[in-house]
């Protein structure tokens, strides 16, 4: 008897181990029920949608297009009710919010409920992450039991915005590169890539109206080497750009991941670049003006002319026209005074509106790109700096300099998403400087951005409803590389993921860890080239 029971004592414990290396998904959903058996795909698995809902109908079609490349099997999808034996069905309740998803599985099949493509495409990441590994490679992998562990899942983000960010002003980055950052900020049910498009050192997209951005902006005679301020240059011309049809490229691709793409337009400082063009919308006109070599930021930024509003009024009119998103960046950070305080127009411009100083005289600035902006049905997003003379009307805040900007933002009853640069500002090193390539400069480890938390514990509970989400900030000053930009923001936006969709009170670091051991084989199979620290 004492033999029986050791023997059921250990498949119990065999089996709690088995379950529990069984559902590593990251983000971490926020209930999952695990339970005995499997399902297992095959050659005749059948894909059924009872839903007319076109969205999900092409979810349904990313799961086949997957199992095709890496498995093989050409699975066919057909709308009906009922679920048979051998089946995956997505089926629509419009009842869930759009984003929440269910799933069941059990030995017959996989049942996946959602109200939208959106809650449907998330419930899939999940589904893919039970799979094995394989199933993120690009290849057909042979002799692989497509098998998925028994569970029930009932899943729904923390936070409606959770983005990542990539500045190619500085470096820049093909299309193809461009496409695989979107499809890893899906795979972690991330769905907001925050594209950073100009800036003092280059500006990166084609706008008709005004060829000299495209035609000098986007060029630099040289980049300087090492730091910035060394005074060495590498003397070779840098530059790069993206036409508007590759710009409609990449949001289409977006869209068919469920990742909305926020562009930024920096002003009215980072704009030297667009000086080097323009001359005539700096404070000094008769300044010739360079696309900037070295890092940093300069006194060289636009002046409220209203040739200066008529020309970025210009530029937002074609930017809205390619990027349906509802949210536009125009930056707002960073913007030195000096030459505001020397300009006679700047000085009469203050007095002519009752402005008490240049901080108000950029509130004036931000106010009306920001009026404009609502006039087209959007909203506007700025840096933390634009609370600086009062705040904007209908602005939305992204909170960079520490979470004060957010909590200030949120008190004025305004949204706002936390991006603090001491924890999800993924160009500080991760780790020891020693023994890593050369960074920006500060320390935030895998470990600090799984800690934090969004939400300030400071705002009440009418307040902390305008922390609409989180984002992570990819600068590129330092990362030149395709690689170098993934060794960076990886496993970081791994750990950001977590801190976006899962709650607090789910989340638990070293089972963070322990999925991660495995997440790292799906990056893997991904061809990432992640920081691997963690696997220590």
């Amino acid at each position: 008897m004492k033999k029986i029971l050791l023997f059921l004592l250990c498949c119990v414990a065999q089996y709690g181990i088995i379950a529990q290396n069984s559902y590593h998904i990251i983000p971490q959903p926020q209930e999952l029920i695990a339970q005995k058996g499997t399902f297992t795909f095959k050659p005749t698995t059948k894909v059924l949608v009872e839903s007319k809902d076109e969205s999900i109908n092409n979810v349904a079609a990313l799961l086949i297009a997957q199992l095709k490349a890496t498995a093989g099997f050409q699975l066919k999808s057909a709308i009906a009710s009922g679920q048979p034996n051998n089946s995956v069905v997505f089926k629509q309740d419009s009842q869930l919010p759009e984003e929440a998803y269910r799933m069941s599985v059990n030995g017959k099949g996989i049942l996946i409920t959602a109200s939208t493509g959106k809650g449907a495409f998330y419930a899939l990441q999940s589904l893919l992450q039970l799979l094995p590994s394989q199933i993120f490679k690009a290849e057909t992998s042979s002799n692989i039991a497509w098998t998925v562990p028994a569970c029930s899942i009932s899943d729904a983000p923390r936070y409606a915005y959770r983005g990542l960010h990539l500045d190619v002003g500085r470096h820049f980055f093909s299309v193809d590169f461009i496409k695989k950052y979107i499809d890893l900020i899906a795979l972690h049910k991330l769905n907001t890539f925050h594209w950073h498009l100009t800036e003092d050192q280059g500006w990166r997209i084609e706008i008709k109206k005004y060829p000299k951005l495209t035609q000098i902006s986007s060029q630099r005679s040289e980049t300087v080497i090492g730091r910035a301020g060394s005074k060495k240059f590498d003397g070779k011309p840098y530059g790069g750009f993206y036409t508007q049809a590759e710009v409609k490229e990449v949001v289409k691709y977006a869209a068919s991941k469920f990742v909305t793409v926020v562009p930024e337009i920096e002003m009215p400082g980072h704009s030297q670049a667009v000086l080097a063009a323009y001359p005539e919308f700096g404070c000094n006109p008769d300044k010739i003006y360079q696309v900037a070599t070295d890092w940093g930021v300069f006194e060289d930024v636009l002046c409220p002319r209203e040739a200066t509003f008529t020309f970025l009024e210009d530029v937002l009119t074609e930017v809205m026209d390619l990027f349906p998103s509802q949210y536009i960046h125009i930056g707002g950070d960073e913007c030195p005074k000096k030459q505001w305080k020397e300009s006679r127009f700047c000085q009469e411009l203050i007095k002519k509106n009752g402005l008490k100083d240049e901080h108000e005289l950029q509130s004036y600035f931000i106010r009306r790109i920001d009026k404009f902006i609502t006039s087209k049905g959007r909203k506007m997003i700025g840096w933390d700096e634009i609370l600086e003379g009062g705040l904007s009307p209908n602005a939305t805040v992204m909170s960079w300099r520490g979470t004060e900007g957010g909590i200030a933002a949120a008190k004025e009853n305004h949204d706002a998403i936390m991006t603090p640069g001491g924890f999800v500002y993924f160009d500080h090193y991760q780790a020891d400087p020693k023994t890593e390539p050369l960074a920006i400069g500060g320390f935030t480890t895998l470990e600090k951005v799984y800690s934090y938390d969004p939400t300030p514990k400071e705002l009440d509970a009418i307040q902390q409803k305008h922390i609409i989400g989180v984002q992570a900030n990819l600068w590129s000053e330092y990362i030149a590389t395709n690689e170098y930009a993934e060794y960076m923001a990886f496993p970081r936006a791994s750990a950001l993921a977590e801190v976006a969709w899962t709650q607090p009170a789910n989340k638990k670091y070293d089972y963070f860890l322990q999925r991660m051991k495995t997440h790292a084989s799906r990056l893997e199979a991904l061809h990432v080239n992640f920081y691997k620290g963690f696997l220590k």
